[in-house]
């Protein structure tokens, strides 16, 4: 039985650039798998234009994503799995991590600005975990660039080969269609961000295309489509999973054009969930016994219950609830009376989860980002790396009144890996380290807004937060004694080394040759 569940999973992360049309996209995708019936109805008594999953506050105010929602639904035969990302560079920290948790990826590109930044950033990662992606190329709808042109700049940015599945007929203004290559018709453009569009199922040399489209146009897609024959190669799904290829779809998400053919097509070539690498072994799915890890804790999914909820991803065997289950880090077994699924922030408690599944553990603290659940045996996956910050900031209370609140705040919002703290030992005061800027303004909105507690921020100017160890414990305390100013503990009380220059940091490697220097916290 195990073997069919497995089969029809299908779990994927969407990533781009911030504003490519991400969550516009994951919400039609909601729209077809029948779990929201009006794009943008996120809570039905009072439709707000906002993005079902975007549910934090913060997010509603400034329109961007700041935390990975998971959502499921199912379509046709499938079980589909959604880990909405955070575009937005401060929080790629989030994004890497949920990338360790999906079998394949739909990177979104905005059709006028072709590749950006964030977007080859996050593709490195793909790339070095061998993940296959598909690339959904947004926006037709609006004056853009040459298909052809962004073709080769995805393959060159991206370092992938490409293969189109579908084409636009024309683009902005005169934008008519596309033509969809994998399944041989013709999908007509009408702007709606409601209905679907039509399918017209039309040979590609009769003159019905040309009664469809126009004449022009109708000769420019037929030689587009021979060039496209031409230049690339005929479309083979184990190059695709291998990661060699990315399959290229065209559309406008707004208006809900070409996100069904994407869909389709998905759901049949997209993998069902694979093996997992842990630090032991490689955990194949199909394994009859539970293994899991946390790979995201959230504080507050829901504003009425201050709890927290960790987000597991199911590697093999099935979850059951209230079943007892090993906590690998702190040696306890654990029950779970209440697993959740989400629809974004609607949740439902479920009996069983199959490999590929994501689901929601309330956690009263007893989890990090990381740990492993099992069935007994001891096991330890890796790569959830935390990234050596690169912004600090003193952290105070500004309400002396609320000092517990922001005690507790802090420690939740830790745990949820939006940012690191530090304690510094000479001062004993608290330093925030986060990998961008916008990240502190978050931590300051959400303690106020979920934990009733003000703070305020004071600059620090420092170079660079890094981990040291050594087998020379003498050498140890001397650099210790030496850099006393510098020196802080982590959560975990290891020590952390706060370098304020990059030149300091250099001596330092230099003078101290039997200390290691670590920039993430794996090691």
């Amino acid at each position: 039985m195990n073997e069919q569940e497995i089969q029809k999973r299908r779990t994927f992360a969407i990533i781009s650039h911030p504003d490519a049309g991400k969550t516009t996209l994951t919400e039609k995708l909601l729209l077809f798998g029948g779990q929201i019936q009006v794009a943008g109805a996120v809570k039905s008594n009072k439709i707000k234009k906002s993005a079902t999953s975007d549910w934090m506050e913060i997010e509603k105010q400034r329109g961007i994503s700041v935390s990975t929602s998971v959502m499921e639904f199912d379509y046709r035969d499938y079980k589909v799995n959604i880990l909405d990302t955070p575009g937005h560079q401060d929080f790629c920290e989030d994004t890497f991590r949920t990338l360790t948790a999906v079998d394949c990826v739909i990177i979104v590109i905005d059709g006028a600005k072709g590749v950006e930044a964030q977007t080859r950033k996050l593709m490195t990662v793909c790339r070095m975990r061998k993940t296959p992606v598909i690339v959904f190329i947004n926006k037709m709808d609006r004056e853009g660039r040459d298909p052809f042109d962004l073709m080769d700049e995805v393959e060159s940015e991206l370092q992938i080969s490409v293969r189109p599945l579908s084409w636009p007929i024309n683009q902005g203004q005169q934008f008519k269609g596309v033509y969809n290559i994998y399944e041989n018709n013709l999908n007509l453009f009408t702007p709606n961000k409601q209905m679907v569009t039509e399918k017209v199922a039309v040979d590609i040399n009769s003159a019905e295309l040309d009664d469809r489209v126009g004449k022009a146009d109708a000769d420019k897609l037929r030689e587009d489509l021979d060039l496209i024959t031409g230049v690339y190669p005929d479309f083979d799904v184990d190059t695709y999973l291998n990661a060699e290829v990315a399959p290229v779809f065209f559309g406008s998400a707004l208006n809900n054009f070409g996100v069904q053919e994407l869909l389709d097509c998905f759901v049949e070539i997209a993998p069902s969930p694979r093996p997992t690498q842990a630090e032991e072994r490689t955990i194949e799915p199909a394994e009859p016994k539970f293994t899991g890890f946390i790979f995201k804790i959230t504080a507050n999914i829901d504003p009425n219950h201050r709890s927290c909820t960790a987000f597991c991803k199911v590697c093999s065997g099935k979850f059951v609830r209230n079943a007892p289950y090993l906590h690998v880090r702190n040696g306890k077994t654990v029950r779970f009376s209440s697993p959740t699924q989400f629809m974004a922030q609607k949740k439902s408690t479920i009996e069983e989860a199959y490999p590929g599944d994501i689901v929601g553990l309330p956690d009263n603290g007893i989890f990090k980002i990381g740990d492993t659940l099992t069935e007994g045996e001891q096991l330890h996956f890796k790569g959830l790396p935390s990234f050596s910050p690169e912004m600090f900031k003193y952290i105070e209370n500004a309400d002396p009144m609320k000092t517990k609140q922001l005690e507790k705040g802090i420690n939740q919002l830790m745990d949820e890996g939006v940012a690191q703290l530090f304690i510094n030992q000479f001062n004993g005061r608290k330093l925030i380290g986060t990998v961008g800027q916008l990240q502190f303004e978050v931590i300051q909105y959400r303690l106020e807004n979920e934990y009733n507690a003000q703070c305020r921020w004071e600059p620090i100017s420092l170079y660079k937060a890094c981990w040291i160890e050594s087998d020379d414990e003498a050498e140890l305390e001397a650099f210790k004694k030496r850099k006393y100013q510098y020196m802080a503990k982590d959560r975990d009380g290891r020590d952390v080394f706060l370098a304020d220059s990059n030149y300091v940091l250099q001596m330092a490697q230099q003078d101290f040759k039997h200390i290691k220097f670590h920039f993430t916290s794996e090691f």
